[in-house]
């Protein structure tokens, strides 16, 4: 009796080891998958981050409104796609912008001409450069109390930008018109001083640039910047006269790019160039500004 007991319990025992054993195998299989979906996770963790885009680096450009704010939007998908992300920061005047720049601000501007640069730079010591002209905006004459040229009475008053580059600009344009004299060969350092004919007897007023536009209430006739032209909603169509596309001023007051000397070169320099430069740019300044911006590539 006690053998059989014997028999009985080491059967028992066997079925219980064979039990264990059998049951170790889905314990394998549990683990397996385990490292077979820690394994897909950390892939397609690698893969998710191969796949994100890199961070766009910032530009940072100071610019007047128009034309120049909304040429820069235009060009910012452009940038995007170089891998750059454009902030432009606005400015109504045309020192701000410039000071801004020189103390680190601003990444570059873009508003001014070549001229009006160099001599901002000699006046406060300031070391900015030009890396690529971009448009070219005639200056235009546009009507006042006074509808026409031929119709300007003795004395009628006329409104022309103040600072130096831009006078003398606008001392060229009425004096192409046959309405003034400079002096022989004064050509772009022509100032109010230099008129050695004027048979009208304009009240020639010098008003800061921003503020022409709105002095033509007041005045028979101003002579007005392109881009304050445009804020204003003036047309070059519009304009009395406008400045030849191969004058003097056109082939010299070219609106640039400024950045600090030495990073003309600079990659994020070069990204902001080729942007401004593109099919793209071209076409929306042609399409949008009918004339009263000049692409310059």
């Amino acid at each position: 009796m006690k053998k059989s007991i014997s028999i009985i319990t080491a059967a028992v025992l066997a079925a219980a080891a064979l039990t264990a054993c059998g049951g170790s195998k889905p314990a394998e299989t549990t683990a397996a998958a385990s490292e077979a979906a820690t394994t897909s996770a950390g892939e397609a963790a690698a893969e998710s981050t191969e796949a994100a885009p890199a961070e766009l680096k910032e530009i940072v450009v100071g610019a007047s409104p128009a034309p120049h704010a909304e040429i820069l939007e235009a060009a910012a998908p452009v940038l995007e796609a170089m891998g750059y992300k454009l902030v432009v920061k606005e400015y109504t005047d045309y020192v701000q912008p410039n000071l801004a720049l020189d103390g680190g601000d601003l990444d570059a501007n873009y508003f001014q001409h070549l001229p009006y640069l160099e001599q901002f730079n000699e006046e406060n010591n300031t070391k900015l450069v030009s890396a690529g002209a971009i448009h070219y905006e005639p200056f235009g004459i546009y009507a006042g109390k006074t509808a026409s040229l031929a119709d300007l009475a003795d004395g009628a008053k006329v409104a022309v930008p103040n600072d130096a580059t831009n006078e003398a600009r606008a001392l060229l344009l009425l004096e192409a018109q046959g309405l003034i004299k400079l002096t022989d060969g004064v050509g772009l350092n022509a100032t109010k001083n230099d008129v050695v004919e004027n048979t009208k007897n304009l009240d020639i007023l010098e008003i800061e640039a921003a503020q022409v536009p709105r002095s033509l209430q007041d005045v028979d006739i101003a002579v007005i910047n392109g881009n304050y032209a445009i804020e204003a909603g003036l047309k070059v169509s519009d304009a009395l006269s406008v400045e030849a596309s191969d004058s003097e001023a056109a082939t010299t007051y070219g609106n640039v790019v400024a950045v600090q000397e030495g990073k003309e070169n600079d990659e994020a320099t070069k990204a902001l160039i080729e942007a401004l430069t593109s099919d793209e740019v071209k076409s929306f300044i042609e399409t949008t500004y009918e004339g009263a911006v000049v692409p310059l590539f």
